[in-house]
């Protein structure tokens, strides 16, 4: 009996639920015309539904989902600014046609303890809008980025460096903007920028600018930038591309480091992306892992520099290397900065996947929640 009146009550009660939302989309479907067209039942054309429900206005359907949802399911509540953001989520061309810009608010599985955005968001943010750039120029063909030229010839791109500094890190429910474009790198690769604002204060978050070269897919080797590839994107390219430096350490440097490892590293086949091979952002996420935690509780990431040197194969077992800049006969104080050294190795053999430098600065958000 108590099993039956419960059914029933979830009966009753997904009906009036369903009622309720036929009621906000504009009732049941009427039949159709000879021309296809929804009537109502009393024969008069319908408002809502003649319409294709894929092109219905977002701040109607917003409002209408809005007018039987609890106010304690209601988030965001002061943030009305989302309403004057365009094409949250969707892009445009800008400075014609050679800047891609793109909003994102930021989801609550993107943040970490601190609230704050994760390194590995921001990371895949910026491989996001660079490929949603290709397809918004027209030169996309296929997999991670691949113009049609590069499909015709099994070319598929990698990223070389990759230089980030962040000046503030968004929090949960906070709208970036993203502003990408690209230019050309020498006569062998092609470099992508970045800018990421507050889309409500136009505050500079983040800049980051990185390098890609061509690889042919079967050989795994690098290859020339073909004259076909080029003519595709030549048009799109513009000569105002931020700077990649590479930094390199003095003898006095490795003198005072102190080397923190992670062993036993294996790739998942979830790591493998479109082109087949571990995704750039797997490998940061990989030498964060050999950060001492006395760090990552009381820092965060202010810049980040990265050299890939070879590809990182499925049955590889990779090493993390993070050498730490000390001082104090080897203990570490209270800076207000903290230099590390970073390298990816195989465990057999030892060689060299990526290297990296690092910068990191006391948490900003993270303090002023109290969090330690």
């Amino acid at each position: 009996m108590v099993a039956m009146a419960a059914s029933t009550y979830f009966f009753l009660n997904s009906f009036s639920y369903h009622d309720m939302t036929r009621n906000n989309l504009g009732g049941t479907p009427g039949p159709k015309d000879a021309h296809g067209i929804i009537k109502k039942n009393d024969g008069s054309p319908r408002s809502l539904l003649a319409k294709d429900l894929t092109k219905v206005n977002a701040t109607e359907v917003r409002t209408n989902r809005a007018s039987f949802l609890k106010p304690v399911m209601m988030l965001g509540q002061n943030k009305n600014y989302l309403d004057m953001i365009p094409d949250l989520g969707f892009g445009s061309m800008l400075s014609d046609g050679f800047v891609f810009r793109q909003n994102f608010q930021i989801k609550s599985y993107e943040v970490g303890s601190d609230q704050a955005v994760t390194t590995e968001t921001l990371m895949n943010l910026l491989q996001e809008t660079s490929l949603n750039h290709l397809k918004a120029i027209g030169v996309w063909g296929d997999g991670l980025g691949l113009t049609r030229e590069m499909c015709k010839k099994n070319l598929i791109w990698v990223m070389s460096k990759l230089q980030v500094e962040v000046d503030r890190y968004p929090i949960w429910d906070d709208v970036i903007q993203i502003d990408t474009w690209k230019g050309a790198y020498r006569k062998i690769g092609m470099c992508s920028n970045w800018t990421f604002c507050d889309a409500k204060t136009g505050e500079m978050l983040l800049t980051a600018s990185c390098i890609w070269l061509m690889m042919n897919e079967k050989t795994r080797r690098l290859s020339k930038f073909p004259d076909e590839v080029r003519s595709e994107l030549d048009k799109h390219f513009t000569n105002t591309t931020l700077p990649v430096v590479a930094r390199k350490w003095s003898p006095r440097d490795e003198m005072s480091i102190v080397d923190h490892v992670r062993n036993g590293i294996m790739p998942r086949w979830s790591d493998l992306d479109m082109n087949q091979h571990v995704n750039n952002v797997k490998y940061i996420g990989w030498i964060l892992e050999s950060v001492p935690l006395s760090i990552v509780k009381n820092y965060e990431l202010a810049s980040l520099t990265l050299e890939y040197r070879q590809e990182c194969k499925m049955e590889s077992v990779v090493q993390s290397h993070t050498y730490v800049m000390v001082s104090n006969n080897g203990k570490k104080g209270d800076y207000d900065h903290v230099d590390c050294k970073h390298a990816l190795q195989l465990e057999t053999g030892g060689g060299e996947i990526m290297k990296g430098w690092s910068i990191w600065r006391p948490k900003q958000y993270g303090n002023r929640l109290g969090l330690e």
